[in-house]
């Protein structure tokens, strides 16, 4: 009955709003979801949206204990169709639930936007910037809570936390500038020396292979000084710290996660990295992740491709944090993931127009590179490595369309924690990797 019921779905006219209503009504979460997966909320009238965000909702509030995952796509799909408190509410504690970190500040940010009289958003997004070592951003959302709010004192509580949070990491900058200064003979820090932008307090040194070290918690940056005076140095700095807290966010934002430990970051000049890695390598790739690290090529100016490069290698280490000493997990899946978020960093979801172009006539064609042939080979030694990775991204996109991130980071752990990748990928999504081929051809073939 089911399997005929979805068939008519997929085969009949457009799902119409009493349609939502009456699976609501039976309980038919699913069915609902796959109903409204696809259907772009402006082909309705403002009423229908409300009707069909309505019978979303139910599902979200009714799966929320049981079966977040399910939830959070119906609470997700009811705000597309209409932002409402108890649409973002439900959306912000199902992905919390599944280890959405990222997803839920984006949606408390956009509650505390659009329904700025309610605490709850202002509350809530203050306590998650707390745990997530951010007291700085905390005070400014706690600050948005009204004075007259139910949640206002909770956020006077959260807002002393936060201020004491705050000055002991001034303090310890502070600190660390006048150590830096004292070893370096320099009489005072330069005037134009930017604050650490995470707020995470750095402390800096030189090895002895005469490279810089700047550390914190979350990163150990390292890069060779060129004769860099002090001024020029903090300025220096102050940059990558900002684009690795970028690439950190942006993660996090997009996998609802980010790496537990801290990672070394090697910044090479393009000369360097010719030295270091080869030429053939420094031809070819702005950067890599290799021996625990993240290495970038050409670092000397931090253009927008090598933030973007930042975030493709970060995602790498969060997947090598992520697995830890167990199995590693196919090429294209780690190659596939730092893809697609990258793209969500250059502001799509996809490869840029061109390369989808390309994918699309492979697919077409029956040419694309099957996931099984890229499990164990680095991308870049394929015979067309564009497609290759391209095919990887799409495939990641695939997966994270079921589930989104919470279900994918599970079969990384899963395969760390020693089950092989096909087990894991029947286990989460109850595909094979032929059946997984067979879907990233049939997406791009009718795209």
């Amino acid at each position: 009955m089911r399997a005929l019921f979805l068939s008519a779905l997929l085969s009949a006219a457009p799902p119409t709003p009493t349609q939502a209503q009456k699976l609501a009504a039976q309980g038919n979460w699913d069915e609902l979801y796959l109903a409204w997966a696809a259907v772009k909320p402006k082909t309705h009238s403002p009423a229908e949206r409300r009707t069909i965000a309505t019978a979303l909702l139910q599902g979200c509030e009714a799966l929320a204990g049981s079966d977040a995952v399910m939830a959070y796509a119906l609470g997700e799909r009811a705000v597309n169709f209409l932002e409402t408190v108890r649409g973002l509410r439900c959306v912000t504690r199902t992905a919390l639930a599944t280890d959405q970190r990222g997803a839920a500040e984006e949606a408390l940010r956009q509650g505390l936007e659009s329904f700025p009289k309610q605490g709850y958003f202002g509350l809530e997004l203050g306590r998650l910037l707390l745990e997530d070592k951010d007291p700085e951003g905390a005070l400014a959302a706690l600050r948005r809570v009204p004075s007259r709010a139910p949640e206002a004192p909770q956020a006077r509580a959260l807002m002393q936390k936060a201020l004491a949070l705050a000055n002991e990491e001034n303090a310890a900058r502070a600190q660390l500038l006048a150590i830096e200064r004292r070893f370096s003979g320099e009489a005072e820090a330069p005037r134009s020396s930017p604050a650490s932008p995470s707020g995470l307090a750095f402390g800096s040194s030189v090895g002895a292979d005469g490279m810089r070290t700047r550390a914190n918690s979350r990163f150990i940056v390292k890069y060779f000084n060129n004769a860099r005076d002090f001024g020029q140095r903090a300025e220096y700095e102050g940059r990558i710290v900002a684009a690795l807290d970028e690439a950190r966010n942006h993660t996090h934002q997009v996998l609802g996660e980010a790496r537990e430990t801290p990672v070394d970051v090697v910044l090479y000049t393009r000369e360097e990295f010719r030295t270091h890695q080869g030429a053939a390598l420094a031809r070819a790739v702005a950067g890599l992740y290799s021996a625990g690290a993240i290495r970038i090529n050409d670092a000397a100016e931090l253009t927008p491709q090598t933030k973007a490069t930042l975030v493709h290698e970060y995602v790498h280490a969060v997947v090598d944090d992520l697995v830890g000493a167990g199995n590693p997990v196919p090429v294209w899946l780690n190659e596939g993931l730092a893809e697609y978020v990258e793209w969500r960093y250059l502001g799509s979801d996809k490869p840029p127009y061109s390369l989808v172009n390309r994918l699309r006539g492979a697919a077409q064609a029956g040419q694309l590179p099957s996931l099984s042939r890229m499990a164990g080979e680095s991308l870049i030694q394929q015979g067309d490595p564009a497609l290759a990775y391209g095919t990887s991204g799409m495939a990641v996109r695939e997966l994270l369309s079921q589930g989104g991130p919470g279900r994918l980071l599970g079969l990384i752990r899963q395969v760390g924690q020693g089950a092989t990748f096909e087990e894991a990928l029947q286990h989460q999504y109850g595909r094979s990797v032929t059946q997984l081929d067979e879907a990233v051809k049939a997406a791009l073939s009718r795209r």
